[in-house]
């Protein structure tokens, strides 16, 4: 009945001619489960996210919810560190902890060029539930905070709220993520950290995807573009082979059971309409997306109609053609997060249980 989040270690056999496969370091494959609901100070964890550090060091972040799976409540923004490519994992520390209010919503970043570990998330009063946030008849509102680590995650700054800079006035719900954010390789903004996020507009209702970045390594951080289009939220993020970003994104129109897709070719300012891509089926859930060397890596529950079959796919093609595919877990499963292993593995710390996923 306990939902637990897994790590699982994969490994990307690339062929020739563009042609690729992927398999397991080992007959099976190595996996660990992290936490698990019921075990610890908490009833509930949630959202996981997840990075690689310069010196390979995996943080594996999530909630931890305690006294119930609601999603407000007090939650904490937790904090597993494995220094072995996921062999063994240190016990769990507490990032962020604003007594019974929500801290959550983790989405890091690595700073290539310094070494910094930058944690964005979000945070609202417990007693505020998301439908009253939206309606604007909450006691407060969505607030975004920031938090750095400069030792490999052992230790975290003071979170910093950073509301004023990143949000409009005029909305209401506003989420960081879940997942993990990318710093630019390549164009006239090589460097940039840009970060996944998704907010409401006050009145409307409608849910957009939207990022934010820094040009200075973190010190400041400022509002980038939105989708043109609503019915999307949730989102991961990637910079393409030609120097474009994508945008995929949970679709909430449950018409349409498959991720929403939008690209950006001035780093994050304007982004194109949304499309959607049909090889990509979702039940209505986050999802994660990496590059990694010339591929793009991609995990969800692979299903129209319930969170089951937690699947990764691979495309070598910028995500036109997605022809790899490996089931992780067959039962129940929801949010993901991926990163590239030192050893050239590919992790992915999922959300699954036996009965239901959360």
């Amino acid at each position: 009945m306990y939902k637990s989040l897994i790590i699982l270690v994969l490994f990307v056999i690339c062929g020739c001619g563009g042609n690729y496969d992927i398999g397991f370091t080992d007959t099976s494959p190595i996996t660990e489960p992290l936490f698990i609901s019921g075990t610890g100070d908490y009833h509930t964890y949630r959202i996981p996210a997840m990075v690689v550090t310069n010196k390979g060091t995996i943080l594996a972040f999530c909630e931890g919810r305690k006294n119930s799976k609601s999603d407000t409540g007090d939650i904490d923004t937790l904090l597993r560190r494995s220094t072995d490519n996921g062999k063994t994992w240190s016990d769990v520390q507490i990032v962020a902890d604003n007594g019974i209010n929500v801290y959550g919503n983790p989405c890091p970043v690595v700073d290539r060029q310094t070494g910094a570990i930058w944690l964005l998330s979000t945070w609202n009063l417990g007693s505020d539930h998301e439908r009253r946030i939206i309606d604007g008849t909450s006691k407060d509102t969505r607030r975004v905070f920031i938090t750095s680590s400069t030792d490999d995650g052992l230790s975290w700054a003071k979170p910093k709220e950073i509301t004023s800079d990143v949000k409009q006035p005029d909305w209401t719900w506003y989420a960081t993520g879940p997942g993990n954010g990318i710093q630019l390789t390549k164009g006239k903004h090589k460097g940039r950290l840009i970060i996944p996020c998704d907010h409401i507009e006050a009145g409307t209702k409608k849910y957009f995807s939207h990022v934010i970045y820094s040009d200075d390594h973190g010190r400041s951080w400022q509002l980038g573009g939105s989708t043109p289009d609503d019915m999307v939220n949730e989102c991961a993020v990637v910079q393409l082979d030609n120097g474009d970003l994508m945008l995929n994104m949970r679709n909430c129109d449950r018409t349409k059971k498959n991720r929403a897709v939008s690209i950006s070719s001035d780093a994050g300012m304007t982004w194109s309409k949304v499309t959607h891509d049909s090889q990509l089926i979702e039940p209505i859930c986050q999802a994660a997306l990496i590059k990694f060397k010339n591929r793009l890596i991609f995990s969800n529950p692979a299903s129209t109609d319930s969170r089951t079959r937690m699947t990764v796919r691979a495309s070598a093609d910028s995500g036109k053609t997605w022809p790899v595919e490996k089931e992780l877990h067959a039962g129940p499963a929801a949010y993901s997060s991926l990163a590239a292993l030192k050893n050239g593995n590919i992790a992915c710390f999922y959300e699954a249980g036996e009965k239901k996923p959360l």
